[in-house]
């Protein structure tokens, strides 16, 4: 078996944006409310024609383009997304369809804000069986389609993004770019973040959530980084599920990652779910905030209740 890395990122957010100010005028809230509790000042939202694939597509197409790569160099396709219509085509045969991809194997993983580690996971023990030489990885949600604009509790929280990742084979020798993950769940807690119904709602149990992510969260971390390798104060950065400011910051700070830069994407693309960790991921790496090789912690959480992380290097 060999190990996995991450040789290229690539991200998308849709055209439209939705400021503060613009949910002041649906519901019973102030730009100063929303910031104060969550941090969040913009999110993007797609329009009603622009469907969660298409969203994931944009992704992919700059992950492969960023790394040269075409089509024909991809032999998986894994989309973590919990906001797709349809059951069947999967969000992921229907990317490697708008790519013009030959015979990948394509596969929806649903773990919502927790999908892409998860995911990316996945796509590390695929190359290690030998099962695949290049994977491409998608974070894409259209949180926006499954929102109760009518709840300003929920209402302030989403946006809608993809952010993608193409994970390749790493040459004899040469040490691996993703460390072994750290996954479970609690089951227990399984109601605290939920999209249910028909049509599809997102509502939480936003007190329970921030309780567990703040004390149960960083212990876990800090097993992640020692499974990766790394001590917390030799982390280059810290990527965590984009859900709320309030979170991030004190998370981050009880890892004891001190000397590294913490990812605030959710202040300007809000609560993407699956997107929120590549698109951070991708935009620290595109404004060269993070170098190549650095040790970078992933560490998503969320429905379910269930979290997953690993240490990976900076491509």
């Amino acid at each position: 078996m060999t190990g996995s890395r991450i040789t290229a990122l690539g991200h998308y957010q849709p055209a439209g944006v939705l400021t503060n100010e613009h949910l002041a005028g649906l519901v019973d809230t102030s730009d100063e409310w929303i910031r104060s509790r969550v941090g969040i000042e913009t999110r993007h939202r797609a329009a009603d024609d622009e469907p969660v694939d298409e969203l994931a597509a944009h992704a992919a197409a700059k992950a492969l383009a960023s790394a040269g790569l075409g089509p024909q160099d991809i032999g998986m396709v894994l989309v973590a997304t919990s906001t797709a219509i349809d059951r069947s085509p999967n969000t992921a045969a229907r990317v490697a369809a708008r790519l013009g991809m030959e015979s990948p194997a394509v596969m929806d993983v649903n773990v919502v804000c927790a999908g892409f580690t998860h995911a990316l996971a996945t796509a590390d023990h695929t190359v290690r069986a030998g099962a695949a030489e290049r994977v491409l990885v998608i974070g894409a949600d259209k949180m926006t389609a499954v929102t109760d604009w009518t709840d300003r509790t929920t209402c302030v929280l989403v946006g809608d993004g993809a952010g993608a990742a193409v994970v390749e084979a790493v040459p004899d020798g040469e040490r691996p770019g993703i460390g072994p993950v750290l996954w479970g769940s609690v089951p227990s807690m399984g109601h605290a973040v939920r999209i249910e119904g028909t049509p599809p709602v997102f509502a939480q149990e936003g007190q329970a959530v921030y309780r567990w992510a703040t004390t149960q969260l960083p212990p876990i971390a800090r097993k992640v980084c020692e499974r990766g390798g790394v001590r917390p104060d030799e982390l280059a950065a810290v990527v965590l599920h984009q859900a709320n400011l309030r979170i991030i910051e004190p998370v981050a700070q009880k890892i004891g990652a001190v000397n590294a830069i913490i990812a605030r994407d959710v202040v300007e693309s809000g609560n993407t779910s699956a997107a929120s960790i590549p698109l951070a991921l991708a935009k620290l790496a595109e404004r060269g905030e993070i170098s190549s090789g650095d040790p970078v912690l992933l560490f998503g959480f969320g429905g379910n209740l269930s979290y997953a992380g690993q240490i990976i290097r900076c491509p």
